[in-house]
């Protein structure tokens, strides 16, 4: 019991010199720096538009991100960043770290995947694939890791200087769109010793939310049957088609549809339907994405989906096994941290958009048939409140860790507004003037952010308040997944190597021209005569 109190006291001792030994700065002083920090981004605007650009002629779907993370890992470790590869067991997942000593662990993210069938030439106001049916950015994901990039490289220059204590831990969501990395970050303990996280996400506009976000959380679930072949023209009695349960089983879904509240959604594609017609298929797949607004909501669809399954397999005589893809909790993002960062954006504000730009941003926007017309965001959106009446929508793996931390997710400005989404029409401005200067924004939002927590103490206990008191009060955090449960690392394999090879022959030469849309020969904008 002594040496209990001795330690206890020494602790005690220790603790409070670290915390006298801390630089107190003045608000003053404090602008000023965050102030140097947005300066060092904009005089390394170069550097974020080749990022930008190369990204985005890589065009590397889920889990096939080898040569973006190579070449992201590549910038961090020239910069003194240790890298651990393959986390969680994901080939293509890394984190990257530089510790400065005492003080708060942050973790900056974004995501790096891009869209099946969204090949595009940037800056061409009509469809226009660099290669017919292969994948491009159609979400704008090449934009977000070179903007954190941006922004913890000027934070690190000022942490150096200032002898300002504290680690920056850079992250991908890996396999965003499969909502297939960020649930095993959290299940492996990745983010059991992180402070605090700040994410960014490509939008149209420039702004952060806190609380309850719009949209969805999910599980992602593929259903296997296996039946008994046999020749569908001369004993088909001798068969059972594991296509029929599949079928079955999307029927009975289909039907559960009707009574489904409004705020779900749910969406299917055969993932296996044999192999040719005259054969009664032995094994058939079906692969289900299951939406909710609430963790409770999501569990319910999937236990239901598990008995229309087993039904289905008892109507055929197959026998199913399911396995679980992806996972992403419904969104919750922190109070404290996202009106500091608010503050900051509003002191960025938007970029100022050329009549390039703004040319560009319309002609799309008329191409698509979008009711908006009115180009690119002049009026800065407001702080996103919590949501009161919930919309359903999409889902984001980020959800997952923000229950486990808190966390914010900056929306910054590089797409065209009132586009459709997951389409070629949102790849056209994302290695164009547009997405170049909204991730330099960003940046600047980012780096001010990362700032102001680690020079103020009592924003990061401010942060945790509402994470432990307000937040997670009454939601306790229930991963989807289990120990059991492995990353699909074998995604889209066989669509990323279809094209790789003729996608390559695009890939961004930064050392031979000044930017992607130069090397391309495409005239800024290129519109429809």
């Amino acid at each position: 019991m002594k040496m209990s109190r001795i330690l206890m006291t020494a602790a005690c001792i220790i603790f409070v010199a670290s915390v006298q030994a801390q630089k107190k700065y003045s608000k003053k002083q404090i602008e000023k720096i965050k102030a140097e920090a947005a300066a060092i981004v904009e005089t390394n605007k170069k550097q974020a538009q080749v990022m930008v650009d190369k990204v985005f002629s890589f065009a590397e779907l889920g889990f096939q991100e080898v040569e973006s993370s190579k070449y992201l890992t590549g910038i961090l470790e020239k910069n003194g960043f240790e890298i651990e590869h393959s986390i969680s067991g994901i080939p293509t997942a890394w984190f990257a770290k530089w510790d400065n000593g005492e003080g708060p662990v942050i973790a900056i993210g974004s995501d790096v995947d891009c869209i099946p069938k969204a090949s595009q030439y940037p800056g061409v106001a009509y469809h226009k694939p660099l290669v017919d049916g292969a994948p491009g950015h159609g979400e704008g994901h090449n934009a977000g890791i070179p903007l954190n990039i941006s922004a913890v490289l000027a934070v690190k220059q000022i942490m150096e200087r200032e002898n300002i204590g504290g680690t920056l831990l850079v992250w991908p969501g890996i396999a965003e769109e499969l909502v297939a990395a960020k649930a095993w970050y959290v299940r492996d303990g990745l983010f059991d010793d992180i402070d605090m996280c700040v994410f960014t996400h490509v939008s149209n506009n420039f702004t952060v939310s806190y609380g309850p976000a719009r949209g969805t959380g999910l599980i992602s679930v593929e259903y296997s049957f296996e039946g008994e072949s046999a020749h569908s023209a001369g004993a088909p009695w001798r068969g059972r088609s594991a296509l029929d349960a599949a079928e079955l089983m999307n029927i009975g879904w289909n039907y559960k549809r009707e009574h489904l509240h409004p705020l779900k959604r749910s969406h299917s594609i055969f993932t296996d339907a044999g192999d040719q017609p005259n054969v009664v298929p032995s094994k058939a797949a079906i692969w289900f994405y299951f939406r909710d607004i609430k963790y409770d909501g999501i569990m319910e669809m999937y236990e239901e989906a598990n008995n229309i399954a087993k039904g289905a397999a008892l109507m055929t005589g197959t026998t199913m096994k399911s396995k679980i893809l992806g996972a992403a909790w419904p969104r919750h993002f922190n109070k404290v941290i996202a009106e500091t960062m608010y503050e900051n954006i509003k002191k960025v504000g938007l970029p100022q958009w050329s009549e390039d730009d703004q040319a560009l941003a319309k002609a799309v926007q008329t191409e698509v048939e979008s009711d908006s017309l009115d180009g690119l965001a002049t009026k800065l959106a407001p702080l996103g409140l919590p949501v009161v009446n919930p919309v359903s929508g999409g889902s984001d793996d980020i959800g997952d860790i923000s229950w486990k931390v808190p966390t914010v997710t900056m929306r910054f400005p590089s797409n065209i507004p009132g586009l459709q989404g997951h389409h070629w029409s949102n790849a056209i401005s994302m290695a164009t003037p547009i997405a170049h200067k909204g991730v330099v924004a960003g940046a600047k939002a980012e780096a001010m952010t990362i700032l102001d927590f680690l020079l103020q103490p009592g924003l990061l206990k401010d942060a945790w308040e509402y994470f432990s008191n307000e937040q997670t009060k009454e939601t306790k955090f229930v991963p989807m997944i289990s120990e059991n449960d492995m990353p699909p690392i074998y995604l889209n394999t066989d669509k990323q190597e279809e094209f790789r090879a003729q996608l390559e022959q695009f890939y961004y030469d930064e050392t031979k021209y000044d930017s992607y849309l130069e090397q391309l020969g495409v005239e800024y904008p290129t519109l429809k005569e």
